[in-house]
């Protein structure tokens, strides 16, 4: 199944989803109906109540996670694409992602797509930032819904372990969508009173993201930091990056005076850096010939990942396994042994 959460405009043909902030609504698409899932008429729009009762219930089908092991538990992930990305290229995106990992004998549960309304244009930069954040909003109400059922859960299965959840919930969030992410999880943290100890998402896939380097900077110290309610409220955090973007170097000159993007530089180590939160440079798992613009998005293409290892990576990483063991079997770059840490 495939699952639509969006706040883009409904074009006037019906056809497609537009460019333009609107409420959000709620869609499914069943691959096996045959039909183009870049035409909206294919997908069956439904109620707020609808669309949570149908995921509460395939997540009701996982295995038990009290009896399965960790790393072969099924995940609720949410999918947030970054900008210059239409209805149509975000879909196919999405599409792209959820058969890579989430379909077939190995899929690793379900996976939902958050849209928003990006321009679809290189043009349209700055305005995709200025959507970005007003998602932000709305992805605020969704993830706090969910914080509200994954919290009755934890509660129930305190009671009965029987009654627990046995989906893990996780985020693969791509360049400007790490932004809205970045805003939404400050604003829940927040809105719930700043919880300590509790684990929203399993884990955080920052892939290419387009915020500040320093994100993290405010370490264990809970202050007032932009990343603190992503690392409060998440049980691990990656950031996968290459300095071979060079759509993120146009971006450290667009917003932030002499600040690098995450997704470009890794983590500024300048600053001390949360346990949970850890980075990967992957310019040696994507092709070489593959230029500074198209590797922007290079993550997720089967055939510019070479040989699939972006995507092994992802898949290791949501499953959840230690750092230095990923580092041992060679998934993670050799370069990257000073990260050995566990996670």
């Amino acid at each position: 199944m495939r699952w639509l959460i969006t706040n883009r405009n409904q074009q006037k043909d019906k056809t497609s989803l537009g460019g333009d902030l609107a409420e959000l609504t709620f869609w499914t698409y069943d691959p096996a109906s045959g039909g183009d899932i870049t035409v909206l008429t294919s997908w069956t729009k439904r109620t707020a109540a609808a669309f949570k009762a149908a995921l509460v219930a395939a997540a009701a089908s996982f295995p038990d996670p009290v009896t399965t092991p960790p790393e072969k538990q099924k995940h609720l992930t949410l999918f947030i694409h970054g900008y210059d990305e239409s209805w149509t290229k975000a879909m196919k995106l999405y599409d792209t992602i959820a058969r890579q990992l989430f379909d077939g004998p190995t899929s690793m549960g379900e996976l939902i797509s958050f849209d928003w309304p990006s321009k679809g244009s290189l043009l349209g930069y700055l305005p995709d930032r200025e959507e970005a954040r007003k998602t932000g909003d709305d992805l605020t109400d969704v993830l706090s819904q969910l914080y509200d059922w994954m919290l009755d859960k934890q509660q129930a299965a305190a009671k009965d372990p029987a009654d627990g959840c046995r989906a893990r919930t996780s985020i693969i969030a791509h360049s400007m969508g790490n932004y809205a992410l970045e805003y939404a999880m400050n604003a829940l943290w927040t809105r719930k009173n700043r919880p300590l100890l509790v684990s929203l998402m399993h884990q955080v896939l920052m892939v290419a993201a387009d915020v500040d380097n320093d994100l993290f900077r405010s370490g264990e110290n809970v202050t007032h930091g932009d990343g603190e309610g992503l690392a409060n409220l998440s049980y691990r955090i990656t950031a996968l990056y290459t300095g071979r973007d060079n759509v993120l170097g146009v971006s450290a000159g667009l917003k932030h005076f002499g600040k690098r993007r995450l997704g470009r530089s890794g983590l500024d180590r300048t600053y001390p850096v949360p346990d949970n939160v850890w980075d990967v440079d992957c310019s040696d798992l994507i092709n070489k010939d593959v230029d500074g613009i198209s590797v922007h998005g290079a993550y997720f293409d089967p055939n510019d990942s070479k040989d699939n290892k972006v995507y092994g990576l992802m898949r290791g990483l949501l499953e959840g396994t230690d750092r230095s063991v990923l580092i041992k079997r060679g998934v993670v770059p050799a370069a990257v042994a000073k990260a050995q840490v566990v996670g």
